[in-house]
């Protein structure tokens, strides 16, 4: 049975929805059937300048960044309740356009629901704060320091979250008073166009909130170099990032870079392994394998190696791979053929170059379409393999051992990227020593993966810069003003007067 056809939607811009002036559509293809189940639009230049501009004179105006924070939390707060309201419908497009199984799809829109709700919070909570007092040295002086929106701000998600991540940079956006421009990836933009027609329905003024679809050449591209952005919030590859970054440098405009990642699991040898199995496989396996946090270098103590490896074998093995809409379904396709190419290349190269293959490394046999792979498992893995240095991007994930703590670190420390890592130890003070040394930006103890709008988000080195989530996420949106004020009533004499 064919899939069901996604939404035809067209840019969102100013409060309308508009057609690109090429008229250019891009397919969606199910990535687990192969067939086409809609388009997006083409969007370009044209539709790029309209919503820099629409973005413009509604930060101007003030029918945005001239609300109290209790009132932008109340529209937040009516997003929310739409996408509960639809929490279905939006979970089963995000599965046809992604190919995430379907009962993560669900939890990612109680995510994004939560997230507008936690920062309309903060938002009304701005309003009991806008100005905080700053105590100075010199009784003559006053000064506050004053919380201010931005200006128009350009958003640009990922693929592999496609309304979740969007989600984290809209939604603190709004509620510190920005306008948008927002630009979802190509290849997953259904869910996104969703969020922009709910943007609608609750009436948001015209101009606060625009979406343009389109290829990154087409659409990315002029978004980023145009003058009439005040930030630029990013998510994908750390190469993309860089021109991003490089673009923006030229305008003084500040940026937000969440990008690559090849985070560590270290696994210590007084764990329960059934325990330490389930969070390596969750882990790397969890959407698909297309999470930059992904622990997809899995170091174990040589002490435990075998018993771990033969049941994270057992476990791997059982993992249920198949259509995404099936409620039992733990791994779906990757979301297009140029990245099941890019993993099956990976798994080819790591061959080659002798890792051990434990599991996997194939199509499944028994799904002829659709971009699926195999839950793989390299063992044997050496830091100069290109396995252990690049993001795969994919259910791949590669292992070594190790001896000592020490030992563990310096492998785990050994990579341009610093995104994440974990550890697993029933040693508490271990656990403290470990995280405190690992080179990145968020540390899981005993567990992988968890994520909460309440926390920060972000990595150091190739895996970016700033951070999402948090009250930083949505301070980053602020402009911090100082305002000092002379309050004594004697005259400063500065250039006493011979007078």
């Amino acid at each position: 049975m064919a899939p069901p056809k996604v939404p035809h939607r067209e840019c969102y811009i100013g409060g309308k929805w508009v057609a690109p002036a090429s008229n250019k559509r891009i397919p969606v293809i199910c990535p687990f059937t192969e067939e086409h189940i809609g388009s997006i639009a083409g969007g370009g230049e044209p539709e790029v300048k309209s919503a820099v501009s629409a973005a413009n004179s509604a930060f101007k105006n003030g029918s945005w960044s001239g609300l109290t924070g209790t009132q932008r939390a109340s529209y937040l707060r009516k997003i929310a309740d739409k996408v509960k309201e639809r929490k279905d419908t939006l979970a089963q497009y995000e599965t046809l356009d992604n190919g995430k199984p379907i009962s993560e799809a669900a939890w990612d829109m109680d995510d994004v629901a939560g997230c507008f709700e936690y920062y309309a919070e903060l938002a009304e909570k701005q309003d009991k704060q806008l100005e905080t007092p700053v105590e100075l040295p010199m009784a003559e002086f006053k000064s506050v320091i004053r919380h201010e929106p931005l200006g128009p701000v350009a958003l640009i998600s990922s693929f592999n979250y496609p309304a979740l991540i969007a989600t984290w940079k809209v939604a603190p956006a709004l509620a510190a008073g920005c306008t948008i421009v927002l630009k979802p990836s190509e290849m997953t933009s259904v869910t996104c166009l969703e969020l922009a027609a709910i943007m609608d329905e609750v009436g948001l003024p015209p101009g606060v909130f625009n979406l343009v679809t389109g290829l990154g050449a087409d659409a990315g591209a002029p978004l980023t170099s145009s003058p009439g952005i005040a930030k630029i919030s990013f998510t994908g590859s750390t190469a993309t990032g860089r021109r991003i970054m490089a673009e923006a440098a030229k305008r003084g405009v500040p940026t937000c870079m969440e990008l690559g990642g090849k985070s560590c699991l270290i696994v210590f040898d007084d764990v329960n392994i059934e325990n330490a199995v389930e969070w390596a496989m969750f882990g790397c396996f969890w959407t698909n394998g297309q999470i930059c946090s992904a622990t997809s270098r899995l170091l174990v103590h040589e002490r435990i190696a075998d018993k771990f490896y033969a049941c994270l074998k057992q476990r791997a093995e059982s993992i249920k791979v198949g259509d995404p809409l099936d409620e039992d379904c733990r791994l779906g396709p990757v979301v297009a053929e140029h990245q099941l190419a890019k993993i099956m290349d990976f798994i080819k190269g790591a061959k080659a170059e002798g890792a051990t293959l434990l599991i996997g490394g194939s199509r499944p046999k028994h799904l002829p379409k659709g971009y699926f792979v195999e839950p793989t498992v390299f063992i044997n893995v050496k830091p100069e393999m290109r396995l252990w240095r690049e993001e795969v991007f994919g259910p791949v994930l590669a292992s070594a051992t190790f001896s000592t703590e020490e030992e563990a670190l310096a492998i785990a420390n050994a990579t341009e990227f610093g995104l994440a890592g974990a550890i697993i130890t029933d040693d508490a003070e271990r656990c403290e020593r470990v995280a405190a040394a690992l080179e990145c930006g968020i540390v899981w103890k005993n567990c992988s993966q968890p994520c909460f709008c309440n926390v920060p988000w972000g990595g150091k080195k190739a895996s970016g810069f700033g951070r999402e989530l948090g009250t930083y996420g949505f301070s980053s949106y602020q402009n911090i003003k100082q305002i000092t004020t002379y309050v004594s009533k004697d005259k400063w004499d500065w250039y006493p007067s011979k007078l």
